[in-house]
């Protein structure tokens, strides 16, 4: 099963991709029950953001239904008529690394940072956010060129910029849904993967403060999940998916989750329920990264051989 590590490519794509993949991905948000507003703001339910409804589009083909390719054409949309969005040329370098693009990586990891400085002159609490992620972005760019030994120093460098950019956007609105979404989610991550972390502080800022609910569910399932507390990421796997139940990365987390805990208590019936689900989410194969069902396909042949053994 894949494991969360500390550097900024690994946190920023989980974020925003599928957290893991947050994807956060940098993962962020989406919808998830609540009535769609004219603003395209899928955190908020006061002072909301013009986000732009292509992007939005693009948050929910991704979030909600893991639907890649249709990502895909929403935001190739997006930046053309949603040009100032920072979050659509996150989202755009984020399949940039999935599909192993470096030089669209670098494009568009460039462009979030461009468009996140500029935003600040009229949204200073997204502006800050979005410069942050940019950086966050380019951090991960260097080691996926230069590799983790090479590339540590800049990436590190980077990811102090990170920090300071989010503490003026808490400064600014410290119960901002979107920011504590971000924040949320990297802390998570950090706190798994690093030695006397406590994601206590993490998991009470996800439920606390950020929104869509569902998002939050999920990086706690998988906060959950990386520190072997299986019921507890079970419960949380669950609630994400009575809200995005079309979304088959949920199913594969949830097979991964159920996998590792049929192994903990040598149980075949929760191994076998770890199966079905691993089928369930390749019913969608056509929809996610070729990569990513190579990913699931190996962890189910993994299952059946140790159901096998046992």
């Amino acid at each position: 099963m894949n494991k969360s590590f500390f550097s900024p490519h690994s946190i920023i794509f989980s974020l925003l991709t599928k957290l893991a993949p947050a994807t956060f991905g940098l993962a962020i948000a989406f919808y998830l029950g609540i009535t769609p507003s004219l603003a395209g703001d899928p955190f908020r339910t006061s002072e909301q953001r013009k986000i732009g409804d292509k992007t939005e589009a693009a948050f929910k083909a991704v979030f909600q239904q893991g639907d890649y390719p249709a990502a895909e054409r929403y935001l190739n949309q997006a930046i053309s008529s949603e040009a100032d969005e920072p979050l659509a040329y996150a989202m755009k370098a984020s399949l940039a690394y999935i599909n192993q693009d470096l030089s669209a990586l670098d494009k568009y990891s460039q462009k979030t940072l461009e468009t996140g400085q500029k935003l600040v002159a009229t949204d200073e609490l997204r502006g800050n956010i979005y410069t942050a992620v940019g950086h966050f972005l380019e951090g991960g760019a260097v080691l996926t060129r230069q590799g983790t030994l090479k590339g540590a120093p800049q990436a590190l460098s980077r990811l102090r910029q990170v920090y300071d950019y989010l503490d003026k956007a808490e400064a600014i609105s410290p119960r901002d849904p979107e920011l504590n979404l971000l924040k949320g989610y990297m802390d998570l991550m950090l706190s798994v993967s690093l030695p006397f972390a406590n994601p206590d502080d993490a998991i009470n800022r996800l439920e606390a403060n950020a929104a869509p609910q569902y998002l939050t569910n999920r990086g706690i399932a998988l906060a959950y999940r990386d520190l072997r507390q299986y019921s507890q990421a079970l419960d949380y796997t669950n609630r994400a998916i009575k809200v995005a139940s079309d979304n088959p990365e949920l199913y594969y987390l949830k097979a991964q989750i159920l996998k590792e805990q049929g192994r903990q208590e040598k149980s075949q019936q929760l191994i076998q329920d770890a199966i079905a689900n691993f089928d369930k989410a390749l019913t969608k194969r056509s929809q996610l990264p070729k990569n990513l069902v190579r990913q699931i396909e190996r962890e189910r042949n993994s299952a059946v051989n140790s159901l096998n053994r046992q």
